[in-house]
Protein backbone atom coordinates (compact mmCIF):
# COMPACT_ATOMS: atom_id res chain seq x y z
CA UNK A 1 0.00 0.00 0.00
CA UNK A 2 1.09 3.48 -1.17
CA UNK A 3 1.82 5.37 2.41
CA UNK A 4 1.41 9.02 3.53
CA UNK A 5 1.51 11.09 0.51
CA UNK A 6 2.76 8.53 -1.45
CA UNK A 7 6.35 8.87 -0.22
CA UNK A 8 8.04 5.55 0.11
CA UNK A 9 8.81 4.68 3.66
CA UNK A 10 12.26 2.87 4.00
CA UNK A 11 12.37 -0.86 4.24
CA UNK A 12 15.76 -1.43 6.07
CA UNK A 13 14.49 -2.54 8.99
CA UNK A 14 16.20 -0.52 11.39
CA UNK A 15 13.28 0.43 13.07
CA UNK A 16 14.11 4.19 13.16
CA UNK A 17 11.62 5.35 10.68
CA UNK A 18 12.12 8.63 8.79
CA UNK A 19 12.75 11.57 11.35
CA UNK A 20 12.14 11.92 14.95
CA UNK A 21 8.19 11.31 14.95
CA UNK A 22 6.67 15.26 15.49
CA UNK A 23 8.80 16.55 12.41
CA UNK A 24 10.94 19.10 14.88
CA UNK A 25 14.22 19.15 16.27
CA UNK A 26 15.51 20.32 19.50
CA UNK A 27 18.04 23.18 18.94
CA UNK A 28 18.93 22.98 21.96
CA UNK A 29 20.36 18.99 21.92
CA UNK A 30 23.96 18.28 20.32
CA UNK A 31 23.95 16.10 17.75
CA UNK A 32 27.27 13.62 16.99
CA UNK A 33 27.65 15.29 13.52
CA UNK A 34 26.46 17.70 11.06
CA UNK A 35 25.59 14.75 8.82
CA UNK A 36 23.09 12.82 10.63
CA UNK A 37 21.65 16.06 12.00
CA UNK A 38 21.44 16.77 8.04
CA UNK A 39 20.01 13.21 7.50
CA UNK A 40 16.97 14.08 9.76
CA UNK A 41 16.06 16.89 8.32
CA UNK A 42 15.63 15.80 5.14
CA UNK A 43 14.08 11.96 6.09
CA UNK A 44 11.07 13.53 6.74
CA UNK A 45 9.92 13.48 2.97
CA UNK A 46 11.41 11.36 0.67
CA UNK A 47 11.55 12.36 -3.09
CA UNK A 48 10.12 9.82 -5.41
CA UNK A 49 12.46 8.68 -8.33
CA UNK A 50 11.35 8.35 -11.89
CA UNK A 51 10.75 5.15 -11.82
CA UNK A 52 8.30 5.23 -8.60
CA UNK A 53 6.45 8.21 -10.56
CA UNK A 54 5.78 6.44 -13.26
CA UNK A 55 4.25 3.55 -11.19
CA UNK A 56 2.25 5.89 -9.49
CA UNK A 57 0.88 7.18 -12.55
CA UNK A 58 0.25 3.76 -13.73
CA UNK A 59 -1.47 2.54 -10.36
CA UNK A 60 -3.35 5.78 -10.41
CA UNK A 61 -4.73 5.68 -13.43
CA UNK A 62 -6.11 2.13 -12.71
CA UNK A 63 -7.66 2.90 -9.29
CA UNK A 64 -9.31 6.14 -10.52
CA UNK A 65 -10.99 4.96 -13.76
CA UNK A 66 -14.35 6.15 -13.59
CA UNK A 67 -13.12 9.20 -11.44
CA UNK A 68 -11.81 12.79 -12.10
CA UNK A 69 -7.99 11.83 -12.95
CA UNK A 70 -5.40 13.40 -10.14
CA UNK A 71 -2.79 15.45 -10.68
CA UNK A 72 0.82 14.40 -8.81
CA UNK A 73 3.31 16.85 -7.59
CA UNK A 74 6.52 15.68 -9.75
CA UNK A 75 8.60 16.28 -6.74
CA UNK A 76 7.40 13.81 -4.05
CA UNK A 77 4.69 12.51 -5.44
CA UNK A 78 2.10 14.05 -3.92
CA UNK A 79 -1.99 13.01 -4.79
CA UNK A 80 -3.27 16.71 -5.44
CA UNK A 81 -7.36 17.00 -6.19
CA UNK A 82 -8.55 20.47 -6.71
CA UNK A 83 -5.33 21.97 -5.14
CA UNK A 84 -5.47 19.86 -2.21
CA UNK A 85 -3.75 16.73 -1.16
CA UNK A 86 -5.72 14.08 -1.33
CA UNK A 87 -6.19 10.69 -0.13
CA UNK A 88 -3.46 7.99 0.01
CA UNK A 89 -4.09 5.21 -1.85
CA UNK A 90 -4.11 2.12 -0.03
CA UNK A 91 -4.45 -1.46 -0.93
CA UNK A 92 -5.45 -4.24 1.38
CA UNK A 93 -5.35 -7.48 -0.52
CA UNK A 94 -6.38 -9.63 1.85
CA UNK A 95 -9.71 -9.50 4.14
CA UNK A 96 -12.24 -11.51 5.78
CA UNK A 97 -15.82 -11.64 6.12
CA UNK A 98 -18.87 -13.49 8.09
CA UNK A 99 -18.94 -15.09 4.79
CA UNK A 100 -16.12 -17.56 6.06
CA UNK A 101 -14.85 -17.33 9.40
CA UNK A 102 -14.68 -13.29 9.61
CA UNK A 103 -16.81 -11.25 12.36
CA UNK A 104 -18.11 -8.75 10.08
CA UNK A 105 -20.38 -8.57 7.22
CA UNK A 106 -18.74 -7.62 3.61
CA UNK A 107 -20.93 -4.36 3.59
CA UNK A 108 -19.47 -3.54 7.46
CA UNK A 109 -15.76 -4.49 5.75
CA UNK A 110 -15.82 -2.41 3.17
CA UNK A 111 -17.59 0.31 5.61
CA UNK A 112 -14.38 0.08 8.35
CA UNK A 113 -11.70 -0.66 5.15
CA UNK A 114 -12.82 3.11 3.74
CA UNK A 115 -12.41 4.52 7.56
CA UNK A 116 -9.12 3.53 7.14
CA UNK A 117 -8.69 5.17 3.87
CA UNK A 118 -8.19 1.61 1.64
CA UNK A 119 -8.76 2.51 -2.08
CA UNK A 120 -8.68 -1.15 -3.05
CA UNK A 121 -9.82 -3.65 -1.42
CA UNK A 122 -9.66 -7.70 -2.34
CA UNK A 123 -12.36 -9.90 -0.47
CA UNK A 124 -10.68 -13.19 0.15
CA UNK A 125 -12.65 -15.61 2.40
CA UNK A 126 -12.38 -18.72 2.91
CA UNK A 127 -13.19 -21.20 0.11
CA UNK A 128 -15.96 -18.80 -0.83
CA UNK A 129 -17.28 -15.80 -2.66
CA UNK A 130 -20.31 -15.15 -2.25
CA UNK A 131 -19.26 -12.51 0.08
CA UNK A 132 -18.47 -10.43 -3.37
CA UNK A 133 -21.72 -8.92 -4.78
CA UNK A 134 -22.43 -7.16 -1.14
CA UNK A 135 -18.88 -5.84 -0.64
CA UNK A 136 -19.67 -4.38 -4.34
CA UNK A 137 -22.90 -2.62 -3.27
CA UNK A 138 -21.18 -1.29 -0.56
CA UNK A 139 -17.91 -0.13 -1.93
CA UNK A 140 -19.95 1.88 -4.42
CA UNK A 141 -21.27 3.97 -2.49
CA UNK A 142 -17.30 5.18 -1.64
CA UNK A 143 -15.84 5.14 -4.82
CA UNK A 144 -13.90 2.40 -3.47
CA UNK A 145 -12.90 -0.76 -5.51
CA UNK A 146 -13.26 -4.82 -4.65
CA UNK A 147 -10.98 -7.05 -6.34
CA UNK A 148 -12.85 -10.37 -6.10
CA UNK A 149 -10.99 -12.81 -4.53
CA UNK A 150 -10.89 -16.08 -2.27
CA UNK A 151 -8.16 -18.13 0.34
CA UNK A 152 -8.10 -21.30 -0.81
CA UNK A 153 -7.43 -23.72 1.93
CA UNK A 154 -5.07 -26.54 0.29
CA UNK A 155 -2.46 -29.18 1.49
CA UNK A 156 0.74 -29.86 0.64
CA UNK A 157 2.40 -33.44 0.38
CA UNK A 158 6.17 -33.61 0.35
CA UNK A 159 6.88 -36.15 -2.40
CA UNK A 160 7.24 -39.64 -0.69
CA UNK A 161 6.20 -38.06 2.84
CA UNK A 162 2.58 -37.57 3.02
CA UNK A 163 3.27 -38.04 7.09
CA UNK A 164 4.60 -34.71 6.07
CA UNK A 165 1.74 -32.81 4.57
CA UNK A 166 1.20 -29.18 6.00
CA UNK A 167 -1.83 -26.92 5.31
CA UNK A 168 -1.51 -24.54 2.52
CA UNK A 169 -3.56 -21.43 1.79
CA UNK A 170 -3.27 -20.14 -2.01
CA UNK A 171 -5.31 -16.39 -2.68
CA UNK A 172 -6.39 -15.69 -5.74
CA UNK A 173 -7.18 -12.98 -7.06
CA UNK A 174 -9.98 -12.23 -10.52
CA UNK A 175 -11.38 -9.35 -12.53
CA UNK A 176 -14.36 -8.00 -12.39
CA UNK A 177 -16.35 -10.35 -14.43
CA UNK A 178 -14.97 -13.21 -11.70
CA UNK A 179 -13.15 -16.57 -12.75
CA UNK A 180 -13.78 -17.75 -15.86
CA UNK A 181 -16.06 -21.30 -15.91
CA UNK A 182 -16.88 -19.94 -12.75
CA UNK A 183 -19.14 -23.12 -12.16
CA UNK A 184 -15.78 -25.43 -12.67
CA UNK A 185 -14.79 -23.38 -9.44
CA UNK A 186 -17.43 -23.02 -7.40
CA UNK A 187 -17.83 -26.96 -7.53
CA UNK A 188 -14.11 -26.94 -6.18
CA UNK A 189 -14.52 -24.42 -3.78
CA UNK A 190 -17.74 -26.42 -2.47
CA UNK A 191 -16.13 -29.78 -1.86
CA UNK A 192 -13.44 -28.05 0.45
CA UNK A 193 -16.34 -26.03 2.10
CA UNK A 194 -18.33 -29.64 2.65
CA UNK A 195 -14.63 -30.97 3.86
CA UNK A 196 -14.62 -28.02 6.23
CA UNK A 197 -17.99 -29.43 7.79
CA UNK A 198 -16.43 -32.92 8.45
CA UNK A 199 -13.60 -31.02 9.74
CA UNK A 200 -15.05 -29.22 12.58
CA UNK A 201 -16.98 -32.02 13.42
CA UNK A 202 -14.24 -34.18 14.04
CA UNK A 203 -12.53 -31.28 15.77
CA UNK A 204 -15.42 -31.47 18.42
CA UNK A 205 -15.57 -34.93 18.72
CA UNK A 206 -11.67 -34.75 19.84
CA UNK A 207 -12.48 -31.98 21.94
CA UNK A 208 -15.23 -34.12 23.77
CA UNK A 209 -12.63 -36.98 24.18
CA UNK A 210 -10.50 -34.53 25.59
CA UNK A 211 -12.86 -34.18 28.27
CA UNK A 212 -14.07 -30.86 26.69
CA UNK A 213 -17.58 -30.96 26.29
CA UNK A 214 -18.72 -29.02 23.13
CA UNK A 215 -21.85 -29.44 21.18
CA UNK A 216 -21.74 -29.18 17.14
CA UNK A 217 -25.12 -26.74 17.31
CA UNK A 218 -23.07 -24.48 19.26
CA UNK A 219 -20.20 -24.18 16.52
CA UNK A 220 -22.84 -23.98 13.65
CA UNK A 221 -25.05 -21.14 15.12
CA UNK A 222 -21.84 -19.02 15.87
CA UNK A 223 -20.57 -20.13 11.82
CA UNK A 224 -24.27 -18.62 10.56
CA UNK A 225 -26.36 -20.30 7.92
CA UNK A 226 -24.66 -21.56 4.78
CA UNK A 227 -21.26 -21.13 6.59
CA UNK A 228 -18.68 -23.36 6.34
CA UNK A 229 -17.38 -23.60 9.99
CA UNK A 230 -13.45 -23.14 10.31
CA UNK A 231 -11.47 -23.18 13.16
CA UNK A 232 -12.06 -20.20 14.39
CA UNK A 233 -15.58 -21.20 15.03
CA UNK A 234 -14.61 -23.72 16.96
CA UNK A 235 -12.62 -21.71 18.74
CA UNK A 236 -15.34 -19.42 19.33
CA UNK A 237 -17.25 -22.04 20.79
CA UNK A 238 -14.67 -23.34 23.31
CA UNK A 239 -14.16 -19.56 25.05
CA UNK A 240 -17.90 -18.97 25.26
CA UNK A 241 -18.08 -22.70 27.05
CA UNK A 242 -15.32 -21.68 29.09
CA UNK A 243 -12.88 -24.20 28.27
CA UNK A 244 -10.62 -21.56 27.70
CA UNK A 245 -9.79 -17.59 28.48
CA UNK A 246 -9.70 -16.76 24.73
CA UNK A 247 -9.22 -17.86 20.80
CA UNK A 248 -5.36 -17.05 21.24
CA UNK A 249 -5.18 -20.18 24.09
CA UNK A 250 -7.52 -21.91 22.02
CA UNK A 251 -5.59 -22.11 19.29
CA UNK A 252 -2.08 -22.09 20.97
CA UNK A 253 -3.55 -25.35 23.44
CA UNK A 254 -5.62 -27.43 21.32
CA UNK A 255 -6.22 -25.86 17.65
CA UNK A 256 -2.51 -25.42 15.98
CA UNK A 257 -1.72 -27.02 13.22
CA UNK A 258 -1.00 -30.95 14.75
CA UNK A 259 -2.58 -30.22 17.82
CA UNK A 260 -4.48 -32.21 20.10
CA UNK A 261 -8.05 -31.30 18.41
CA UNK A 262 -6.43 -30.33 14.94
CA UNK A 263 -8.15 -32.22 11.67
CA UNK A 264 -7.95 -31.37 8.18
CA UNK A 265 -10.80 -31.56 5.75
CA UNK A 266 -10.88 -33.00 2.23
CA UNK A 267 -8.55 -29.76 0.82
CA UNK A 268 -6.86 -30.77 -2.47
CA UNK A 269 -3.04 -30.44 -3.53
CA UNK A 270 -1.68 -27.06 -3.55
CA UNK A 271 -0.61 -27.49 -6.78
CA UNK A 272 -3.62 -28.32 -8.25
CA UNK A 273 -5.26 -25.28 -6.72
CA UNK A 274 -2.40 -23.34 -8.45
CA UNK A 275 -2.66 -24.16 -11.23
CA UNK A 276 -6.72 -24.09 -11.23
CA UNK A 277 -6.58 -20.41 -10.62
CA UNK A 278 -4.38 -19.47 -13.50
CA UNK A 279 -6.93 -21.96 -15.72
CA UNK A 280 -9.39 -19.30 -14.71
CA UNK A 281 -7.94 -15.99 -14.78
CA UNK A 282 -7.20 -15.16 -11.57
CA UNK A 283 -3.92 -14.24 -9.72
CA UNK A 284 -2.60 -16.83 -7.65
CA UNK A 285 -0.31 -15.76 -4.23
CA UNK A 286 0.84 -17.99 -1.65
CA UNK A 287 -0.60 -16.71 1.88
CA UNK A 288 1.30 -16.05 4.82
CA UNK A 289 4.68 -18.15 4.04
CA UNK A 290 6.02 -17.36 7.30
CA UNK A 291 3.59 -19.78 8.98
CA UNK A 292 4.81 -22.59 6.92
CA UNK A 293 7.26 -25.56 8.03
CA UNK A 294 9.26 -25.62 5.23
CA UNK A 295 8.25 -22.47 2.53
CA UNK A 296 11.39 -22.87 0.09
CA UNK A 297 9.91 -26.13 -0.67
CA UNK A 298 6.68 -25.31 -1.35
CA UNK A 299 7.01 -21.96 -3.07
CA UNK A 300 9.61 -23.73 -5.54
CA UNK A 301 6.69 -27.02 -6.11
CA UNK A 302 3.93 -24.21 -6.78
CA UNK A 303 5.97 -22.03 -8.64
CA UNK A 304 6.32 -24.73 -11.44
CA UNK A 305 2.31 -25.01 -11.21
CA UNK A 306 2.14 -21.20 -12.05
CA UNK A 307 2.13 -19.55 -8.56
CA UNK A 308 2.44 -15.70 -9.63
CA UNK A 309 3.38 -14.00 -5.91
CA UNK A 310 4.00 -14.25 -2.45
CA UNK A 311 3.19 -12.33 0.66
CA UNK A 312 5.84 -10.75 2.03
CA UNK A 313 4.42 -7.36 3.63
CA UNK A 314 2.67 -7.58 6.90
CA UNK A 315 1.69 -4.82 9.23
CA UNK A 316 4.62 -4.76 11.19
CA UNK A 317 7.04 -4.12 7.67
CA UNK A 318 9.05 -6.38 5.33
CA UNK A 319 10.19 -10.20 6.36
CA UNK A 320 13.65 -10.24 4.76
CA UNK A 321 13.21 -13.92 4.50
CA UNK A 322 10.11 -13.89 2.72
CA UNK A 323 11.74 -11.23 -0.03
CA UNK A 324 14.28 -12.73 -0.74
CA UNK A 325 12.56 -16.04 -1.38
CA UNK A 326 9.88 -14.08 -3.91
CA UNK A 327 13.50 -12.64 -5.43
CA UNK A 328 15.18 -15.97 -5.68
CA UNK A 329 12.07 -17.43 -7.83
CA UNK A 330 11.08 -14.51 -9.78
CA UNK A 331 7.63 -14.00 -7.39
CA UNK A 332 5.28 -10.67 -7.01
CA UNK A 333 5.46 -9.66 -3.45
CA UNK A 334 2.46 -8.27 -1.79
CA UNK A 335 0.49 -8.50 1.44
CA UNK A 336 -2.44 -7.52 3.08
CA UNK A 337 -4.01 -6.77 6.54
CA UNK A 338 -5.56 -10.83 7.02
CA UNK A 339 -8.63 -8.57 8.54
CA UNK A 340 -11.17 -11.16 10.53
CA UNK A 341 -12.73 -8.20 12.44
CA UNK A 342 -11.78 -10.62 15.70
CA UNK A 343 -10.68 -6.91 17.64
CA UNK A 344 -7.41 -6.86 20.10
CA UNK A 345 -4.06 -5.60 19.69
CA UNK A 346 -3.19 -8.44 17.50
CA UNK A 347 -4.76 -8.01 14.64
CA UNK A 348 -4.05 -6.05 11.99
CA UNK A 349 -6.44 -3.67 10.86
CA UNK A 350 -7.53 -3.06 7.57
CA UNK A 351 -5.00 -0.52 5.92
CA UNK A 352 -2.39 -1.29 8.11
CA UNK A 353 -0.07 -2.72 5.05
CA UNK A 354 2.19 -0.60 3.97
CA UNK A 355 2.36 -1.67 0.15
CA UNK A 356 5.42 0.43 -1.69
CA UNK A 357 4.41 1.43 -5.07
CA UNK A 358 6.72 -0.14 -7.24
CA UNK A 359 5.01 -3.67 -5.38
CA UNK A 360 1.25 -2.18 -6.13
CA UNK A 361 2.66 -1.40 -10.05
CA UNK A 362 4.26 -5.13 -10.80
CA UNK A 363 1.17 -6.95 -9.02
CA UNK A 364 -1.47 -4.76 -10.94
CA UNK A 365 1.62 -5.24 -14.04
CA UNK A 366 0.88 -8.68 -13.90
CA UNK A 367 -2.98 -8.86 -12.84
CA UNK A 368 -4.12 -6.81 -15.79
CA UNK A 369 -2.82 -8.57 -18.85
CA UNK A 370 -4.75 -12.02 -17.05
CA UNK A 371 -7.95 -10.25 -16.45
CA UNK A 372 -8.19 -8.77 -19.60
CA UNK A 373 -7.90 -11.85 -21.49
CA UNK A 374 -9.96 -13.32 -18.53
CA UNK A 375 -12.79 -10.63 -19.52
CA UNK A 376 -12.39 -11.18 -23.25
CA UNK A 377 -12.80 -14.81 -22.77
CA UNK A 378 -15.95 -14.60 -20.95
CA UNK A 379 -17.58 -12.13 -23.56
CA UNK A 380 -16.52 -14.43 -26.73
CA UNK A 381 -18.54 -16.95 -24.78
CA UNK A 382 -21.34 -15.15 -24.62
CA UNK A 383 -21.26 -14.22 -28.23
CA UNK A 384 -20.74 -17.62 -29.05
CA UNK A 385 -23.83 -19.05 -27.06
CA UNK A 386 -25.87 -16.03 -25.60
CA UNK A 387 -27.52 -17.52 -22.86
CA UNK A 388 -28.92 -15.80 -19.70
CA UNK A 389 -26.32 -18.15 -17.70
CA UNK A 390 -23.36 -16.95 -20.37
CA UNK A 391 -24.74 -13.42 -19.45
CA UNK A 392 -25.21 -13.56 -15.82
CA UNK A 393 -21.16 -14.35 -15.78
CA UNK A 394 -20.67 -11.14 -17.52
CA UNK A 395 -23.20 -9.27 -15.18
CA UNK A 396 -21.90 -11.18 -12.08
CA UNK A 397 -19.67 -8.63 -10.25
CA UNK A 398 -20.25 -5.92 -12.68
CA UNK A 399 -20.85 -2.49 -11.79
CA UNK A 400 -24.51 -2.83 -13.28
CA UNK A 401 -25.31 -6.16 -11.51
CA UNK A 402 -28.96 -4.33 -10.81
CA UNK A 403 -29.85 -2.44 -14.06
CA UNK A 404 -32.81 -4.39 -15.82
CA UNK A 405 -34.12 -4.30 -19.59
CA UNK A 406 -32.67 -4.14 -22.83
CA UNK A 407 -29.89 -2.47 -24.46
CA UNK A 408 -27.63 -2.26 -26.66
CA UNK A 409 -24.67 -4.80 -26.53
CA UNK A 410 -21.80 -2.38 -26.37
CA UNK A 411 -22.81 0.18 -24.10
CA UNK A 412 -23.49 -2.98 -22.01
CA UNK A 413 -19.86 -3.86 -21.84
CA UNK A 414 -18.47 0.13 -21.94
CA UNK A 415 -20.87 0.49 -18.54
CA UNK A 416 -19.69 -2.91 -17.25
CA UNK A 417 -16.39 -2.24 -18.21
CA UNK A 418 -15.25 1.40 -17.33
CA UNK A 419 -14.27 1.15 -13.98
CA UNK A 420 -11.71 -1.85 -14.60
CA UNK A 421 -10.46 -1.56 -17.98
CA UNK A 422 -8.46 1.59 -19.15
CA UNK A 423 -9.50 3.00 -22.18
CA UNK A 424 -6.48 1.96 -24.19
CA UNK A 425 -7.13 -1.87 -23.24
CA UNK A 426 -10.79 -1.03 -24.36
CA UNK A 427 -9.60 -0.10 -27.22
CA UNK A 428 -7.66 -2.89 -28.15
CA UNK A 429 -8.12 -4.73 -31.51
CA UNK A 430 -9.34 -7.60 -30.10
CA UNK A 431 -12.18 -5.80 -27.72
CA UNK A 432 -12.86 -3.73 -31.07
CA UNK A 433 -13.70 -6.43 -32.03
CA UNK A 434 -16.15 -7.89 -29.15
CA UNK A 435 -17.53 -4.68 -28.69
CA UNK A 436 -18.84 -4.82 -32.57
CA UNK A 437 -19.93 -8.19 -32.25
CA UNK A 438 -21.86 -6.88 -29.61
CA UNK A 439 -23.21 -4.23 -31.10
CA UNK A 440 -26.10 -5.23 -32.84
CA UNK A 441 -27.18 -7.60 -29.81
CA UNK A 442 -30.08 -5.98 -27.38
CA UNK A 443 -29.56 -7.50 -24.02
CA UNK A 444 -31.90 -8.05 -21.15
CA UNK A 445 -30.13 -7.32 -18.32
CA UNK A 446 -31.56 -9.82 -15.35
CA UNK A 447 -31.32 -8.87 -11.89
CA UNK A 448 -28.37 -11.12 -10.49
CA UNK A 449 -29.07 -12.73 -7.08
CA UNK A 450 -26.41 -12.19 -4.30
CA UNK A 451 -26.84 -15.83 -2.56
Amino acid sequence: MLNEAFSLQSNSNNGNGNGNGNGKENPKRKSPSKNKKKKKRGGRKKKMTAEQLHALNSVKEWVFLDQPFPAVDDDFGVLKTHGRVGDNILFDLHSHSIRSDGFLSPSKVVERAHGNGVKVLALTDHDTMFGIPEALEAARKFSMKIIPGVEISTIFSPRGESESQEPVHVLAYYSSCGPTRCEELEKFLANIREGRYLRAKNMVLKLNNLKLPLKWEHVAKIAGKGVAPGRLHVARAMVEAGHVENLKQAFNRYLHDGGPAYSTGSEPQAEEAVKLICETGGVAVLAHPWALKNPATIVRRLKDAGLHGIEVYRSDGKLAAYNDLADDYGLLKVGGSDYHGRGGQNESDLGSVNLPVLAVHDFLRVARPIWCNAIRNILESYIREPSEMNLEQINRFARNRNSKGPGCGKDFIDLCFSSWLTIEERQNPEFEAIKLKFSNIAINVPTIKTN
